[in-house]
């Protein structure tokens, strides 16, 4: 894992800034992207890892994320789709265009990075994807119409990803955490010892990608093992 080079989206936070921070204390040279400036330098402060200020909903910040990467690390070994955000209704009053500006970021952005990606991973002859979906798109719940649909996309994605790419020596990996106490969705200071944090999320991911090359862990759902414990 020392030399290995990481784009990282969604990284100034949560999960994101997690896995930041797990590939750093692994030796591996990190690039993220971020939309909050103030928490983008809080991680590059804390990591030393190369932040940018980019929108994967944005095709041009794509394409500025790409050179970032190739002039700062010199190309990128590990891609880990982690940016995303949530929208909740239920039918009868989904805001459609909501939905579209959701997948725009979940879905389509997601393909659109990995797109400008993956031809200099299939160059230099290996590489690693990792998409981080959601146990939401395992289960689907109330409310959950536009969430879950792009979470399960994601998971379609990567099966796809997975059989183009295995040729290639390029694995691809979707992660589906269970409810993991980040600020997400503007939620703070959530603290229960039995529920799930980030790093639980960014241990499994390095394990993942721990593994020696010949063995692909093609989807992994991480559960807190009992959150209901008082």
């Amino acid at each position: 894992m020392q030399a290995r080079r990481f784009l990282i989206t969604g990284g100034s936070q949560g999960i994101g800034a997690a896995l930041v921070e797990a590939a750093r204390a692994a030796g591996a040279r990190v690039l993220f992207t971020g939309r909050n400036e103030e928490l983008i330098e809080e991680v590059v402060g804390r990591t030393g890892a190369f932040g940018l200020r980019a929108d994967v909903a944005s095709a041009d910040d794509n394409a500025r994320t790409v050179a970032e990467s190739v002039e700062k690390l010199g190309g990128v070994d590990v891609l880990i789709n982690n940016a995303g955000w949530g929208y909740g209704a239920p039918i009868g009053a989904v805001d459609v265009d909501e939905m579209r500006r959701l997948f725009e970021t979940n879905v389509f952005g997601l393909v659109d990075l990995t797109n400008r990606i993956v031809p200099m991973m299939k160059e230099q002859g290996e590489g690693d994807i990792v998409n981080v979906a959601s146990t939401s798109g395992m289960k689907g719940h109330a409310g959950g119409t536009a969430y879950s649909a792009s979470k399960w996309a994601v998971r379609g994605i990567s099966q796809c990803w997975q059989a183009e790419l295995r040729p290639h020596d390029i694995r691809v990996i979707s992660v589906c955490p269970s409810e993991v106490q980040t600020n997400w969705g503007g939620k703070t200071g959530r603290d229960n010892p039995n529920k799930l944090y980030a790093p639980d999320i960014a241990d499994a991911v390095m394990s993942a990608l721990a593994a020696d090359r010949r063995a692909l862990w093609p989807e992994i759902a991480v559960f807190a093992c009992n959150p209901w414990k008082e």
